[in-house]
């Protein structure tokens, strides 16, 4: 028997009646399956080794290139979002490895400078910009040299559903969640990390502290990052399973904290004054870069569209923060007579 049949079969016996067996994934181009690894395996491991993956390390989660060792990226979000949402997933018994694919891969559009950079390329072009819609069209389309990742509907499914922004964080229409529970656990452990980690971050560059949390969030959720991670995600598990898995939940003392949280951070760490100097300049960078490709699409050699505006956000998009800085350093500021080959 094949490998990937005896996992398969596993999968049968050891997960709940509401997981997604990796057996029923379905792709949108029909491929042999592998002699070892499932469908969604084979979807994790691709997103691991593909270059958009990697870039990760260099683009922003809240602030610009951080020159401390210890704050997030982008990169160390999707590890904790994906470590939050295994958890989750292993104590209700749904298929941990279709999570952990979802999770590793619902930032991969994610532009550098954070939500800064989104909103730039949301406003430059017509048809709009959203993360979330750029993460699967770069598993589709961009991965490859435009070959795409030919990832499983399910995976699929799960990356553009999973971001919510000021949105409800379990909306009440089904058309707004993923069509399987892994999806849906990515959509909170996507929060519950962010929220965690934002704090922690915005203690350490001194804009908040932990005394500055609202004393009713701290007495619901916890006084430290571990004891608001555990409630949360233990609040998931026992909630999901009280509603017999029709969807996953949280209860409604711990869902308003979290909510109050949410605003907490929107209010004092994302939109205080000291990052929001830093968003300015950011967006400076991203509107001029943007405006110089649309003058120079001969400068962009790989283009996936015929579209000049997508073009140029499937470019900026992809770039890391240092890669935009560092090409607009080139582009648009001065260089010392010796770099230009000038001398005395």
């Amino acid at each position: 028997m094949l490998i990937r049949k005896r996992l398969e079969n596993i999968e049968k016996s050891v997960l709940c009646e509401y997981a997604f067996l990796s057996k029923n994934a379905s792709r949108q181009k029909n491929e042999e399956p592998d002699d070892i690894r499932t469908a969604f395996m084979r979807d994790r491991d691709r997103i691991i080794h593909c270059k958009s993956f990697r870039r990760l390390k260099h683009k922003t989660q809240v602030f610009f290139s951080p020159s401390g060792d210890h704050y997030r990226t982008r990169m160390t979000h999707t590890l904790e979002v994906s470590q939050i949402a295994r958890t989750i997933a292993v104590a209700l018994r749904l298929n941990e490895t279709l999570t952990e694919a979802i999770a590793l891969s619902h930032d991969l559009g994610h532009t550098p400078f954070g939500h800064a950079g989104e909103q730039v390329l949301n406003e430059r072009t017509k048809n709009g910009f959203k993360h979330w819609v750029q993460s699967l069209r770069v598993v589709d389309v961009i991965e490859k040299d435009g070959e795409g990742l030919n990832l499983t509907d399910q995976v699929r499914d799960g990356i553009v559903k999973h971001s919510k922004g000021k949105g409800a964080i379990i909306p009440k229409h089904r058309a707004f969640v993923a069509s399987t529970l892994e999806g849906q656990i990515v959509r909170v452990a996507d929060i519950i990390a962010y929220v965690n980690h934002d704090i922690d971050d915005a203690v350490r560059a001194g804009i908040i502290k932990n005394s500055d949390i609202p004393k009713d969030i701290s007495d619901e959720l916890g006084q430290s990052h571990s004891q608001r991670i555990a409630t949360m995600v233990k609040s998931v598990v026992k909630s999901t399973m009280e509603a017999n898995y029709e969807f996953i939940t949280m209860n409604s003392g711990t869902l308003e904290a979290l909510n109050d949280l949410r605003t907490f951070l929107f209010d004092n760490v994302y939109y205080c004054k000291k990052v929001s100097k830093e968003v300015e300049k950011a967006r400076k960078v991203l509107n001029d870069l943007f405006d110089y490709f649309m003058e120079n699409l001969d400068k962009i050699e790989k283009k996936f569209s015929k579209d000049s505006e997508t073009v140029v956000a499937d470019y900026i998009s992809g770039m890391t923060d240092r890669f935009a800085l560092d090409l607009y350093k080139n582009l648009f500021l001065p260089k010392p007579w010796e770099v230009i080959g000038v001398s005395r």
